[in-house]
């Protein structure tokens, strides 16, 4: 089934006096919030649960918005990295020949992004390659690595990568990693699958207001 949102949102654009046109943060949250509550209330409708799209690399960095696709009735990926999410799907894919297959094959080929925007809008442009974000995630929830450690494990284990790449995706995870806490604190529930957990109920304790250092 497929619902417009474009009729919602362009009314809820008038009702709060944002122009419509104007691609700011307004403009994305707005969309990806109807987009929630066309979900939570087709649930409601039809007796069944809203299930989290998000996993557990956009969780660590707050990549979703609060209210929106950051909320579910059950985070089912909230406990696996986003690397390893798309190794899955394409093992399966190779491994269950169809036209399923052919689908999975063609979302894990494209790169991320949330169609907020008109136009081209790459996720891993903006807040870096998760190849590089799930390392530090791996190595500062598992082992408490420091910054400085995790710029040398990023260089040993991710060498090929420019220096500068880098140096400023580990400088995003530091920020985000803590900034974005608030987010997890009222997250849905999902499974511990992994080593680490992000859960708020016994996985990662931080307060919300804490100081951004890392």
């Amino acid at each position: 089934e497929t619902i417009s949102i474009a009729k919602a949102c362009r009314q809820h654009f008038k009702d709060i006096g944002h122009d419509g046109k104007t691609p700011d943060i307004t403009y994305e949250n707005a969309q990806a919030r109807m987009r929630t509550l066309i979900l939570m209330d087709k649930a409601n409708m039809t007796g069944g649960i809203v299930i989290g799209t998000g996993d557990m690399s956009e969780i660590a960095l707050g990549w979703c918005t609060y209210n929106g696709d950051h909320m579910s009735m059950f985070a089912v990926n909230n406990g696996v990295p986003k690397t390893v999410v798309r190794k899955v799907c394409e093992w399966w894919a190779k491994t269950n020949p169809g036209k399923a297959a052919d689908a999975i094959l063609d979302i894990v080929d494209t790169p991320v992004s949330p169609e907020l925007v008109p136009g081209v809008q790459h996720t891993e442009t903006i807040v870096g390659r998760y190849e590089l974000h799930d390392c530090f995630l791996w190595y500062f929830m598992r082992y408490g690595c420091d910054r400085a450690r995790l710029a040398e494990l990023a260089a040993l284990l991710h060498g090929a990568l420019p220096e500068d790449e880098r140096t400023r995706t580990l400088d995003i995870f530091c920020r985000r990693v803590i900034a974005q806490q608030f987010k997890r604190s009222c997250s849905p529930d999902g499974p511990a699958i992994g080593g680490i957990s992000l859960s708020p109920r016994g996985g990662w304790m931080l307060p919300s207001d804490a100081t951004l250092t890392l």
